[in-house]
């Protein structure tokens, strides 16, 4: 199939972006890595009437500002993945994103792109909200910031306003006795995860007892989940022995309700939650140990 006719611009700012936007409607789309948009041009499922193409914008290089790494939301797939400022700083999100899709979709695709596109079985979302990320948005004569955790509404859907485009993307950057991890299965490399978990973990400063713990969940619900912290609280002051593991891993299987598809059934998914939680909370409690002061 090919797509139905559309307007096609290139602009060369952000600012340039937002008015295209705000001149052509809401059926008007970007393009920066296309590697979601395209294939649903191909099948008709998106039907824009213009294509606003944003590759020509020069938005820079991923910074550490601070305690804040900032990654420009045209930043491709492979550069996060073969950044040493990235490995160092945010190591979850260069692990995560060398998981996405294959080869040509990591060349192509955009750290901007796949969170606007809001797929929630994608690692890149999931990844986000265990870590705390802010969404850095560019409207007409404004600019926000906006937590992940309040950025993902629905199936493909954001809080995204129809003039408004993703610029920046901030992370917190790896602080001492933090502990990262992130668990995906797939059916064949580069699938979507049938379910995928995201922790972090931080101990107290005796490098033992756990301070606080993060976890995000993909492939559960329409959209990435943030998983409440009342269900992990087990899990605050405790060591992460392997009993206490098990019961924080079961009690957020308990939290989700997820659907039945073609890949998986709602009651094997949500099995692969407890697995793959307790192995997150293992692993990240045990880097977390490992971890000592980490400089800039």
């Amino acid at each position: 199939m090919v797509s139905v006719p559309f307007e096609y611009t290139r602009v060369a700012s952000y600012d340039d972006a937002v008015r295209a936007l705000a001149e052509r409607g809401e059926d008007a789309k970007l393009l920066a890595g296309g590697q979601s948009l395209v294939p649903m041009l191909a099948l008709r499922l998106a039907r824009p009437t213009a294509l606003i193409d944003i590759n020509d914008i020069d938005d820079g290089e991923p910074a550490v500002d601070g305690e804040i790494l900032r990654i420009p939301a045209l930043t491709r797939h492979r550069a996060v993945v073969d950044s040493a400022l990235i490995h160092r700083h945010t190591p979850m999100l260069a692990a995560c994103t060398s998981r996405v899709g294959n080869v040509r979709v990591r060349n192509r695709g955009t750290i901007g792109g796949s969170l606007a596109h809001a797929d929630p079985t994608a690692e890149i979302p999931c990844a986000s909200l265990a870590l705390g990320a802010d969404v850095v948005v560019r409207g007409p004569n404004t600019e926000r910031t906006i937590p992940a955790r309040d950025f993902f509404i629905t199936y493909l859907t954001t809080v995204l306003e129809p003039t408004e485009v993703i610029q920046e993307v901030r992370f917190p950057v790896l602080r001492a006795r933090q502990g990262w991890s992130f668990h995906e299965l797939v059916r064949r490399a580069s699938d979507f995860a049938v379910v995928a978990t995201a922790a972090v973990v931080e101990l107290e400063s005796d490098a033992t007892t756990v301070r606080s713990v993060e976890l995000a969940l993909a492939g559960v619900a329409d959209r990435p989940v943030l998983v409440d912290r009342k269900a992990v609280a087990g899990l605050v002051g405790s060591t992460c022995a392997p009993g206490e593991v098990a019961t924080a891993a079961a009690a957020v299987a308990e939290t989700t309700s997820p659907d039945s598809d073609v890949h998986a059934s709602g009651a094997y998914r949500k099995r692969l939650v407890e697995v793959l939680s307790r192995r997150a909370f293992t692993e990240a409690a045990e880097r977390a140990r490992q971890n000592g002061a980490v400089t800039s």
